[in-house]
């Protein structure tokens, strides 16, 4: 009842009282000491609300401001003697908050440990414009990234240790190399060894953009210079039960000394230049990546520091996409048959079906990671590696997810149904029926990393390694799924003699989704797959234990291979972009 009528008591006693003096008697109340040591939250709540609606327009007013904001985070405050600097206090760091008559801000100085205070446009324009809330946000993640674990000295040397790994970082993406895209920010992202890094400042992680959809590139959401959209990775440290030996110095010579391979030769890791601490460098991924488990073996095996499982709840991959990707919000749910839609431009419709139980095994089951720790400099571009091979599987198989909601048999006039099925180490397949037949097709996908994808294509009697070159060449350019099964369609079309199925098509880039829905029951005994065995060719199926049909004349379909391999930029001429 106390707690109930407090606020109408203070309301009535004070309702003829000023502002000023109202949030000072509060001010005097909270700063009391209590004999249990906690804090009283009515009053606390309280005083938030007041300094919330008071308009910071004097310089005691934004003093107030501040020292609310520094204790909500835990940290200290005082006055400079002149009362004109405010000072927001922790152990790794300290802000400083020029204050002028009036409650305006004339400068905002970060000072890291061991560091001179250096002016921070970001605080200074937040303090400036009034955003306290967006300050208070800005400043909680400054405090994250010096929460670092241990005592005073511990924590001295641990982030000693981030700054020269951070030093390191930048020495091997400033590393020459060749270029492998014509966009060269797309290429930094996608084959930088330490792919696309901005530099840790104002208390912000260093920033790695390591991943990034061809798609999104085609679709023009790549911009030249700034992290947008893509997979990002935060150089950051945390705690760890067992001690690991960091560096306390720089471990690349200068100028540096490369290898073959063109990566830097580093010093080794000495007693005098290193130091035992309970603590891990971390890339935390943001946002959070489904990896596959034995890709989380493998990352790993790379650093010699087991990615904690304690936290990992194994799910099969599509399940664990659904839950981060287009899907996270809607009501879908993992079942025994699930199908999407995607339409495509020109009113074109595709549908892909995931079963349940064929993804229900262990080499396709993962987990969501959200942090990889590692030790030394030389971990990075072995784990970028690794992380965009999953991202590139990941889109994959996202491009066939969509929140359209159609359940089998629900009568969609589909140009294509599709079944996806997992295969064995980083193989996928898509199975679907030739239009005009009744027989079946198979497209097996291998994703040996991130730049490495080839396809074949089993069709009835019927092989040519060319036309799989191309199809290759497709998914590359795009990493979608649906694209690359509409120029399939096409292909095989013009290989019948027929004209393309959808000549109106216009350029997919004006879909606003890319997912497809699952197709019916397609197993049956047109096609027989009598061996999953490899043929020695980037490790697919053989297409020997398959019964198939012819699909046109060879001339034809030689002709139509002949020009595939031709075009330089087979997308252009399919309408990608």
């Amino acid at each position: 009842m106390k707690t109930q009528t407090f606020t109408p008591d203070l309301r009535s006693k004070y309702a003829a009282k000023s502002w000023n003096e109202t949030i000072q008697l509060v001010r005097r109340c909270m700063d009391k000491t209590r004999t249990d040591g906690r804090v009283c939250e009515p009053i606390a709540k309280c005083l938030q609300k007041i300094n919330e609606a008071l308009n910071v327009s004097s310089l005691t007013a934004m003093v107030s401001r501040l020292e609310m904001i520094a204790k909500h985070k835990g940290l200290g405050s005082h006055l400079s003697p002149t009362e004109t600097v405010c000072y927001l206090t922790a152990d790794m760091f300290y802000i400083e908050v020029v204050l002028l008559l009036g409650g305006k801000v004339e400068d905002v100085r970060v000072a890291h440990h061991g560091e001179a205070p250096v002016s921070s446009p970001s605080f200074l324009q937040l303090l400036r414009m009034k955003k306290f809330q967006e300050f208070s946000m800005r400043l909680e993640d400054l405090v994250c990234f010096y929460n670092i674990p241990g005592e005073s000295d511990v924590k001295i040397k641990i982030y000693t240790g981030l700054r020269h790994l951070e030093n390191d970082l930048l020495k091997i993406s400033h590393l020459p190399r060749s270029l492998r895209e014509s966009d060269l920010h797309v290429d930094l992202i996608l084959n930088g060894r330490i792919a696309n890094v901005q530099p840790a400042q104002e208390g912000t992680p260093m920033k790695i953009e390591y991943y990034i959809s061809r798609l999104d590139v085609l679709r023009g959401l790549s911009s030249t210079g700034e992290v947008s959209g893509g997979q990002v990775a935060l150089v950051t440290v945390g705690s760890s039960d067992t001690s690991h030996r960091l560096q306390m110095e720089s471990l690349i010579s200068t100028p540096p000394q490369v290898d073959f391979y063109g990566f830097p030769l580093f010093q080794p890791l000495g007693e005098t230049g290193s130091a035992l601490l309970p603590a891990t460098f971390l890339l935390k991924l943001q946002p959070p990546l489904p990896m596959l488990a034995s890709l989380i073996e493998k990352m790993g095996k790379t650093t010699d520091v087991v990615v904690p499982e304690q936290h990992l709840q194994v799910e099969p991959l599509p399940q664990l996409l659904m839950k981060t990707g287009t899907l996270q919000n809607s009501k879908r749910t993992w079942t025994d048959d699930l199908q999407f839609d995607v339409p495509l431009p020109g009113s074109e419709y595709h549908s892909y079906v995931f079963s349940a139980a064929e993804w229900d095994h262990g080499s396709w089951k993962g987990a969501l990671i959200h942090t990889v720790p590692f030790t030394h400099p030389s971990h990075v571009p072995a784990l970028l590696d690794i992380l965009r091979h999953q991202s590139a599987i990941n889109v994959l198989l996202g491009s066939c997810f969509s929140n359209h909601k159609h359940h089998i048999g629900a009568g969609l006039p589909y140009d294509l149904t599709c079944e996806v099925l997992p295969e064995l180490d980083y193989c996928l397949s898509f199975t679907f029926s030739l239009e005009d037949s009744d027989h079946l097709a198979v497209l097996f996908v291998m994703v040996a990393d991130s730049r490495q994808l080839s396809c074949r294509l089993l069709m009835p009697y019927f092989v040519d390694h060319n036309l799989d070159d191309y199809v290759s060449r497709v998914l590359m350019r795009c990493m979608s799924i649906p694209i690359t099964m509409r120029a399939i369609r096409r292909t095989v079309a013009i290989m019948k003699g027929h004209p393309s199925p959808d000549p109106s098509c216009g350029p997919v880039m004006e879909s606003t989704s890319l997912t497809t829905p699952v197709c019916p029951d397609v197993s049956g005994p047109n096609i027989m797959p009598a061996s999953h065995e490899a043929d020695g060719k980037n490790g697919l199926p053989s297409s020997a234990g398959y019964y198939v049909m012819a699909v046109g004349s060879a001339q034809a379909a030689n002709n139509a291979n002949t020009d595939a391999v031709a075009n330089p930029s087979p997308c252009r001429s399919l309408g990608v972009y």
